[in-house]
């Protein structure tokens, strides 16, 4: 027998007894799993053992010619897609029936009335439907996709056995994650904190795994509090309380909810030195509650008390506080508050790059105090391109001229993006395009589309059920090399789905491609409306790449719509103001209407903001009031770097990087001319 035969007669055999279990489950005959279903499990048995994380395996990708779909079979999965919809869920079995012969789609009916189920909390699940799903599956994505919704309601009530058996899933969900990882804890295997710490991300089972692994002690207060502290820090007092509820008890609960509605009168409550661990951290977290609400009396009161209620560490973090509350209102005094809190003690990574921020934002820097604040982060963060940089532009003002280059040679060779352009200008050099590897050949391209996976995700593209296809499509090349990848890329191209071929090329490591990476499509449409108006083509094609890759019909969950994110307010404004008489908001995600709409409110801000490209890339994002506030807040003139750098909304300064950097790779692209992004970034001006 080889070994793949044996492999798979493993897994039928495997299957086999989950299967039967999960009859004998649905018929009451088992009932040990409801039971756990509602009290913790606390062993596991020798059969979970033998099968614990071996069940299910995932289905590999296959290759292929595109299948035959009979038409019938097409129109079962699109009908079963419109009762999907309209939640007509008992429609779906007969429809999935139907759509069986449709081997690309014919999945999906029985998918969507199985996710439901799970799904749904007035049914009982039916695991042996689901089962029989997964065995026959010939869908990689759906397979793994519908054993991690079981995993995930099995977990929410209690049946770990099942999240056992069910084993590892193919899909980067933190949530299944920490499903599993409960799961393993809860049939006494061995889950360290490192381990659960490591796939938390907020959501309900990683919540209910860090509650249960609170109360067992695996997770201990040095695991927890800096959690909390950091979103204190963050200003999300949900997430915080949660982690307050994991250290504190009932009692000092009371305390805790006193001392964020009210910290300076809470505080007033306090005398002598505390008592407790817990007393002292529910102090600090006061004071840090004071920075938000009062910088000047709570630091005076701080001050006076500080010495008495809190440790001398303690009072090291408070002040980082006071520190990031002001470089986030941008307060020039923001860095003497760093400065006085000194160095030696655990900040967010958050805190540390807006201790170097606040830094950067000084009439005069101090370039020596740059590098040391950099130097206080933990290593990894140092080394990312942002940090990397910055250090260069130290070492370089300090004359460390050796030091300063290789930093500026390590961010050049590594990033593409704003530092990496930021760094190539240090250097001396213009920003031209990097070596292109081989366009995608005949050869590479046909073997791309025979790619099961991609040849589903093209087909749902087809049918406009976009957050189907770009599931598939990105499961479909999780696995791929680089060459792949471009190939991949270019069948987007084709098909016009541009925001996959982005998204894909920019997953290449070795072989790059920057005219996959920065698309321009609509053959000149888009820079003709911007030369209309005035503005730069590249300026407005690195705008739109960043808004929605070129997505037409893209929509965000503020109500922005089409390739340049227009707000309804903001089209029906613009659109009285240049006279578009005929101007209706069904029309907004119109390519022309769109686009016409889009680059008349660019044109409009920079125009308003001192025909500024960096101002005005922050104004389209934040609204045009707000960098002028920002701006408004410089002691003097400060070069555009710096102000990107510094702006205090994380999703404007990282936008305003993107959209920046996306317009010195067009120009370079069009213009066939090297650029400078310092250029570019220019000067702000108070």
């Amino acid at each position: 027998m080889t070994e793949s035969n044996y492999s798979r007669k493993t897994r039928i055999t495997r299957w086999s007894i989950f299967k039967k279990q999960a009859s004998r489950w649905q018929m009451g005959m088992l009932p040990l799993l409801l039971l756990l279903s509602g009290c913790a499990e606390t062993s596991t048995s020798a059969a979970e053992k033998k099968t614990e994380g071996k069940l299910a395996s995932s289905v590999q990708q296959s290759y292929g010619p595109p299948a035959q779909v009979p038409a019938a079979s097409r129109n079962a999965v699109m009908a079963a897609h419109e009762a999907m919809q309209a939640k007509n869920w008992a429609q779906l079995p007969a429809l999935a029936q139907q759509a069986r012969a449709d081997q690309e789609l014919g999945e999906y009916p029985m998918f969507w009335y199985l996710r439901n189920q799970i799904r749904s909390r007035s049914e009982s699940i039916p695991a042996g439907e689901i089962l029989a799903f997964l065995e026959k599956s010939q869908n990689p994505y759906l397979h793994e996709r519908l054993k991690a919704d079981w995993i995930l309601e099995a977990a929410r009530t209690g049946d770990f056995a099942t999240v056992r058996q069910l084993g590892n899933v193919d899909l980067n969900n933190s949530q299944v994650n920490c499903a599993i990882l409960h799961a393993r804890h809860m049939g006494n295997s061995r889950v360290g904190a490192s381990q659960a710490l490591e796939a938390f991300r907020p959501g309900n089972a990683c919540w209910d795994m860090m509650r249960q692994l609170s109360a067992a002690n695996v997770l201990q207060w040095e695991h927890i509090q800096p959690l909390l502290r950091d979103d204190i820090e963050y200003d999300n007092k949900a997430n915080a309380r949660r982690y307050a509820v994991m250290l504190f008890s009932p009692a000092q609960m009371k305390d805790y909810d006193a001392l964020i509605a009210n910290p300076k009168a809470w505080l007033s409550g306090q005398s002598g030195k505390a008592q407790s661990q817990e007393q002292e951290e529910l102090r600090t977290l006061a004071f840090s509650r004071l920075a938000r609400q009062d910088r000047e009396g709570g630091y005076a009161f701080l001050q006076s008390t500080g010495n008495t209620l809190v440790s001398a560490k303690n009072r090291q973090w408070i002040l980082t506080q006071f520190g990031l509350v002001s470089v986030l209102n941008l307060e020039d005094r923001s860095d003497q508050w760093y400065r006085q809190a000194g160095e030696g003690f655990r900040l967010s990574e958050y805190n540390h790059a807006w201790r170097v921020r606040a830094a950067l934002r000084q009439p005069t820097i101090d370039w020596p105090w740059v590098a040391k604040t950099i130097g206080m982060m933990p290593p990894a963060q140092q080394q990312e391109p942002v940090w990397t940089y910055w250090t260069a532009r130290a070492q370089q003002a300090m004359g460390n001229t050796a030091a300063a280059r290789k930093g500026f040679e390590t961010v050049a060779n590594d990033d593409h993006g704003f530092y990496g352009q930021l760094a190539t200008e240090a250097l001396g050099r213009k920003i031209t395009l990097p070596l292109q590897a081989p366009a995608s050949n005949a050869a590479e391209l046909a073997q791309i589309k025979q790619n099961r996976g991609l040849q589903r995700a093209v087909s749902l593209f087809n049918l406009d059920w976009r957050p189907e296809a770009v599931a598939e499509w990105n499961f479909a090349i999780k696995s791929l090399n680089d060459r792949e990848l471009m190939a991949a890329a270019e069948w987007a191209v084709q098909e016009s789905v541009y925001d996959r071929a982005i998204n894909t090329s920019l997953l290449t490591q070795g072989d790059i491609n920057f005219r996959q990476r920065f698309l321009a499509p609509f053959e000149g449409k888009v820079g003709q409306q911007a030369r209309n108006v005035g503005l730069d083509p590249a300026w407005v094609y690195g705008l739109i790449r960043q808004e929605s890759r070129f997505v037409p019909v893209a929509r965000s969950r503020v109500g922005a719509a089409g390739l340049m994110q227009v707000m309804p307010g903001t089209a029906k404004m613009v659109a009285k103001k240049i006279g578009m008489s005929d101007f209706s908001m069904s029309d907004v995600n119109e390519f022309d209407t769109n686009t016409r709409l889009g680059t008349s409110y660019l044109s409009m801000v920079k125009s308003d903001l001192g025909n500024s490209e960096v101002l005005a890339t922050a104004g389209y994002n934040a609204g045009p009031n707000r960098p002028k506030r920002w701006r408004s807040s410089l002691s003097g003139p400060v070069e555009g770097a710096i102000f990107a750098e510094t702006i205090p909304f994380t999703e404007t300064r990282l936008y305003v990087k993107h959209v920046m950097s996306n317009a010195t790779w067009y120009a370079t692209l069009f213009t066939g001319q090297p650029q400078s992004l310092v250029q570019r970034l220019g000067t702000v001006t108070p």
